[in-house]
């Protein structure tokens, strides 16, 4: 009896040893691009190292910090072309099927068939992670972008509502300027103007014509009166941030509604991942509130991850874990809880989220239905890098010249767009 259990044991032993060898020799490298450097973006970041580091893998973090990932897009541009590529880099929208295009992805299929990532996916999403019908990408979550953040307390002292149209923002600026209180926080960088604009932009031309605008690149549109409209209040709007917001990065303005500096931010829902970093919570710290006229619209942001043609086999197999590992349900939820977005997945259980979270779901599933879920122009979503390139230059040029006229601005879009294409 005695010598059966020693054997055991030493079976037991043998075997856990060959495992772990076993393990070590199918371990691999993954190096990933991404530009989530802030307080939330990081802690979500972590989440997904701990997780390929538990499968045995190497992780090989390659940050390169900027909110729109434009740094990181042209130092990604030298790695592929050098023929070094990151095993997957951060990348949403036409990015994806402009890389694909140039024969730079690797194909996911057999890990995508094996996780049943048509059944758990949204169309819409599925088909933003696809070229050519094949997966070469896996999205990570869904940002909404069209999110007005606002300090509680701030609003609650001045004893002011949180404005839902642009009338409303107005009058509230106008008595937050007059107690010395900034009351749109903003950072000056040309995405953050573009976000601004595009939730403008989407309560002057409403749905359908914001997608011939900005999706279907319609000439009109860009140039009509409605687009003059926005123009008009975009310009309008710059009365009410501060005259530090040139080069300020958004995580910093979102921390001055948090500190109580300025009253509101439009920014997406990552914002909300630094009020959570901060210990705010929705509702009692904050509140999350759809940007002025636009509550029955979605614009979406979808965070994704492309992955490159490595050469190295174990690389490789670390390569399609982290590809699994992504729309795990686990790390779904901590991720998502993490950065102030939703899962990408249909099938998860919220209960663990919070009410802009569930806002957010709830939104996100009527719209995919009505025909208001809307891809974000400002960040990649809508058209090409080089159309959405032309449309920030007229944006912010506009935005920080107080002589420009919206009408001659509407016009110098729909040029510069059609250049562009």
């Amino acid at each position: 009896m005695k010598m059966m259990k020693k054997t055991l044991i030493t079976l037991g032993l043998l075997s856990a040893s060959s495992l772990a060898a076993s393990q070590l020799a199918n371990a691999g490298e993954v190096e990933v691009l991404h530009w989530w450097t802030s307080g939330g973006e990081a802690k979500s970041v972590a989440v997904l190292k701990d997780m390929m580091e538990k499968e045995g893998h190497t992780w090989k973090d390659f940050a390169v910090a900027g909110g729109g990932g434009e740094s990181a897009m042209t130092v990604l541009k030298t790695r592929a072309v050098s023929g070094n590529p990151p095993a997957a880099a951060q990348m949403k929208g036409h990015n994806i099927q402009e890389w694909a295009e140039l024969g730079f992805l690797t194909n996911l299929d057999d890990v995508a068939k094996a996780n049943n990532w048509d059944g758990i996916l949204p169309t819409v999403v599925a088909d933003i992670s696809k070229y050519q019908g094949h997966y070469v990408s896996v999205p990570v979550n869904v940002h909404r972008v069209n999110w007005l953040w606002a300090n509680k307390s701030v609003f609650d002292k001045e004893g002011l509502k949180v404005p839902n149209s642009w009338d409303a923002f107005f009058k509230v600026g106008d008595k937050l300027k007059a107690d010395g209180i900034i009351p749109l926080a903003h950072g000056g960088q040309p995405w953050q103007d573009a976000t601004l604009f595009e939730a403008i932009a989407l309560e002057k031309l409403g749905s359908a014509d914001y997608k011939k605008a900005f999706v279907d690149l319609d000439q009109s549109v860009l140039s009509g009166d409605k687009m003059v409209e926005a123009f008009k209040t975009f310009k309008k709007v710059h009365n009410y941030i501060d005259t530090n917001s040139p080069g300020r990065d958004w995580n910093v303005a979102t921390s001055m509604v948090i500190s109580g500096k300025a009253a509101m931010q439009i920014m997406g829902d990552w914002a909300k991942g630094e009020f959570t970093a901060a210990n705010k919570t929705p509702g009692t710290d904050y509140v999350c509130a759809p940007a002025p006229g636009t509550a029955s619209e979605f614009t979406f942001n979808v965070d994704s991850f492309a992955f490159f043609q490595i050469k190295d086999k174990a690389n490789q197999k670390a390569q399609k874990d982290l590809a699994k590992t992504i729309l795990s349900k686990d790390f779904q939820e901590i991720f998502n809880l993490n950065k102030g977005s939703i899962p990408v997945r249909l099938d998860m259980d919220m209960s663990k989220f919070d009410q802009c979270a569930l806002d957010s779901m709830a939104s996100f599933k009527a719209t995919s239905k009505s025909g208001d879920l809307l891809p974000s122009m400002a960040h990649g979503m809508s058209t090409t890098s080089y159309v959405q390139g032309a449309m920030f230059d007229v944006i912010t040029n506009f935005f920080n010249d107080s002589n420009a006229d919206p009408k001659q601005a509407a016009q110098q879009l729909a040029k510069a767009v059609k250049a562009a294409m």
